[in-house]
Formats: structure tokens, sequence, C-alpha cells
């Protein structure tokens, strides 16, 4: 298990980030819907509704890792490490109905402009930009972007942030210099479609893991290439490759080997699998090894048979 120590270190970091990302957002957010709804402002208004989505979804990451570290237990045996995903779709699906709100409101907005105090909401966009650059080089400087979907989700949160901040700017802009009351609008309609972009992108990744689909970054080919060109093994059969959360990697399988390998031979081939594995992106992997006069369909994947009614078939696998 010598391998897990660095998964430790970087859950600890990315816990301890995005809990200080959480405290500044969550409470930029608050100044951000108050002068929304001072200044009139929809753009900002939107703004302030991505920012509860970036909140809600900091938020849930916090928990999230924190309920990830759980100890595994009968009842459930992974632990928690699932709920991760879990908070990662929930959070997609708040992003989703935001935007379809923001752009309800805009619709009725472009049909009568209203007023809009625009030098308020020029400084308001303006700190919202400067608190979501800090946040966003506080993640990268002290998370893992990459590789985790938690850390990932509430990072590209940040960045569209960012991005509907520069559009209230834009349009504070616009409105003051030449009285165009539709760039508020129009404004937060383009916020609207960045939240309903990424949060489309994070139910989708978080559905694929809690459907058991082969993580994206595990080239199955290579991986039956692998087991199979190791020595001794003849063929592979009933293999399964799933995430068990982001970054956690698991893999099944059943291999045919010669009938006289010893015990010994066989300790060294499993061995050698699972080195060769991890460098794959393939953390946690049980291989169960047959002889080659046992009988066993030869599919790759497995052919999971309902058989309800004869209970004794089983046996014979």
């Amino acid at each position: 298990m010598g391998h897990d120590h660095g998964h430790d270190h970087t859950h600890g970091a990315n816990k301890k980030t995005l809990l200080i990302s959480f405290i500044i957002i969550t409470t930029y957010m608050v100044v951000e819907a108050i002068g929304g709804f001072i200044t009139n402002s929809l753009a900002l208004l939107s703004d302030a509704g991505h920012m509860l989505s970036d909140s809600i979804s900091l938020g849930i990451a916090v928990l999230a890792f924190t309920l990830g570290e759980k100890v595994a237990n009968y009842g459930k045996t992974f632990g928690y490490k699932r709920f991760e995903i879990l908070a990662a779709v929930l959070n997609g699906v708040t992003l989703v109905l935001i935007a379809v709100y923001i752009f309800y409101e805009a619709i009725q907005r472009f049909v009568n402009p209203p007023e809009v105090a625009s030098t308020g909401m020029l400084v308001i966009a303006t700190i919202g930009l400067l608190v979501n650059i800090l946040v966003a080089w506080l993640m990268m400087r002290g998370g893992d972007v990459e590789e985790n979907l938690n850390m990932r989700g509430a990072y590209l949160h940040v960045i569209s942030d960012m991005l509907g901040s520069i559009g209230a700017i834009v349009a504070a802009l616009l409105i003051m210099f030449f009285g165009w009351g539709w760039a508020d609008p129009l404004a937060s309609v383009i916020v609207a479609a960045l939240v309903l972009r990424s949060g489309y992108y994070v139910t989708k990744s978080g559905l694929h893991v809690l459907m058991e689909g082969t993580p994206e970054n595990v080239d199955m080919d290579d991986v039956i290439r692998t087991i199979q060109n190791t020595n001794g093994i003849q063929s592979v059969h009933d293999l399964h490759v799933w995430s068990i959360t982001s970054g956690l990697n698991a893999l099944s399988c059943h291999a045919v080997v010669d009938d006289e390998m010893t015990v010994v031979e066989t300790e060294q081939l499993l061995h050698q699998i699972e080195h060769d594995l991890e460098h794959k992106n393939i953390h946690h992997m049980t291989i169960q090894l047959e002889p080659s006069t046992h009988q066993h369909d030869n599919s790759i994947l497995c052919q999971v048979k309902a058989e309800t009614s004869s209970h004794h078939h089983h046996h014979h696998h």
C-alpha cells in the first residue's frame, strides 16, 4: 500500500484550499447579491447566482472530502468516497437550474430594460473579478485541479465566474458611456450560457462514474494487452475497470494460467501485473487466476447470467 501516501497529502491540501476558497466566495456572493438588488443589475445578480453555485459546490466539496475520510465499514466497504461524485452531480444539476432561471429573467428584461445604477454595478463587478482571480490562484497553487473531479469542478466554477464578472464590468461600462440598457441582460445571458455548459459537463462526468463507466484516463486496450502479454498468462476474461472516486480506479478480472504453475510463480506473476498496471492509472486490482483445464467462457467482458431459479449452477463457474 506504499503508493497511497501521496493521495492523502494532496487530499489534505485540497481540503484546506477548498475551505479558504469557500469562505472568500461565500462572503463575496452575499455582497454581490445585495449589490445586484440595490443597483437593479441582472448581470450582477446572475453573477451572484453563479457564485452561489460556486459556494455550494465548494461547500459540498469540503463536506465530500471530510466524509470521504470516514473509514470503510461492513456497511460501506469502500467508505464514503463516492459521496464526492454524488456532490458533483448535485452541483451540476443546480447549475443547470440557475442557468434556466437567468435566461428567463433576461428575456423579460430585453423586452423592457429597467434603470440600472451602473457605477455601483461597475465597482461591485470589479471587486468580484479580483476575488475570483485570488481564489483561482489559491486553487491552482494549493490543490489538484487536474485529476480530482471534485476540485476540478470547483475550479471550473471559479474560472467561469471570472468571465461572469468581466461580463458585468463590460455591461456597466456600456451603460455608463452609451446608455445601452440591453447590455445588462445580454451580459447575464452570456454568463448563463457558461453556467449551463459547466453544469452539463460536471453532471455528465459524475454520472459516468456512478454508472461504473470506464475511467477517462484508462486505455482499455492497453490494459488488456498488458495483462495478456505478461509471461504465463494464457487469456483474460470477466474484465471490469471502474472508478471508486476521482483518482481511484479499480480493476477486477479472471486470468487463465498454465496448470503447471506453482504458488510462488503465480505470486510473482500477480506482482508483475500489479506493478505494470499501476503505471496505467489502476490503483486497486483483484485478479482471479484459473488453471487452463477449468471450463470458462472466453469473452473478455463479463457476461453476467441472470439465473435466478438455478442457484446450484453458480458453483460450476
